[in-house]
């Protein structure tokens, strides 16, 4: 297999690439790891056979803070609409969410804190990254915004009681995630102890040395395989869903 070179952006000092990042390049892939906010960002993604957005505290649409957002949000359009493997993780599947019709709002349920499962949807069966997984998958949550209304054409992939849209697939190949799957046990305590009062919204004990490092194997064995599988969607190796009949809205 060709390495195929993955452009990762990090919009947060707070939430580096951690364990996806090693997952990553144990299946073979090159990384370029750009934090916009210091590094800035690619002009194209001609150079890159993927792109990876991971989380961070901001708004998805919080451009008078952050101006480099519509950067962002302007590569992760391009890439839906060039059918370049993509992956948002919690905001990073936000700002997919909005670069391409999508609603994001503060959660009207309140935050979604702490590990939980999701549950596959029919359409995650037959999915090249998500089929393999198991029928409720392993995920951390830390986030106060919810997608509330997803893109026209997005395909619903995982869901939860608390929040509908977990996980979707825009057109072949560009996907979004709503929790995280790239964390370790000091980064999750970090932002316990930066955010005490949305951590206490998560069930008593969590954030227990303990109890997270459990989370975190659980949470390994389950998606170090998927971020194989998208390695290997990059490299042209996996073949991604046939094309759908329409196209994705422009933001």
């Amino acid at each position: 297999m060709n390495a195929p070179r993955l452009l990762v952006i990090q919009p947060d000092e707070s939430d580096p690439l951690g364990p996806l990042g090693e997952w990553l390049t144990a299946a073979g892939a090159e990384l370029d790891v750009r934090r916009p906010f210091a590094d800035g960002l690619p002009a194209g993604l001609d150079d890159y056979e993927g792109l990876i957005c991971l989380g961070g505290g901001m708004n998805a649409e919080e451009d008078d803070n952050h101006p480099w957002l519509k950067d962002v949000r302007n590569l992760l359009a391009r890439a839906a609409h060039t059918n370049l493997p993509t992956l948002g993780i919690c905001l990073g599947a936000q700002l997919l969410a909005v670069a391409t019709g999508g609603v994001v709002a503060p959660g009207e349920k309140g935050p979604e804190v702490g590990p939980y499962l999701v549950s596959k949807k029919d359409a995650a069966w037959t999915d090249p990254l998500f089929a393999d997984l198991p029928l409720m998958p392993d995920v951390l949550h830390f986030h106060v915004d919810e997608i509330r209304r997803l893109p026209a054409s997005a395909v619903l992939l995982a869901s939860a009681p608390k929040y509908l849209n977990q996980a979707f697939r825009l057109g072949r190949c560009a996907y979004g995630i709503q929790f995280h799957i790239e964390t370790t046990v000091e980064v999750v305590q970090a932002w316990a102890a930066d955010e005490p009062e949305l951590a206490a919204t998560a069930r008593p004990g969590v954030f227990e040395t303990e109890a997270l490092a459990q989370v975190h194997q659980d949470i390994a064995d389950t998606w170090q395989p998927f971020a194989t599988r998208f390695v290997r969607l990059a490299a042209g190796e996996l073949q991604p869903v046939e094309p759908a009949p329409n196209t994705l809205p422009l933001a």
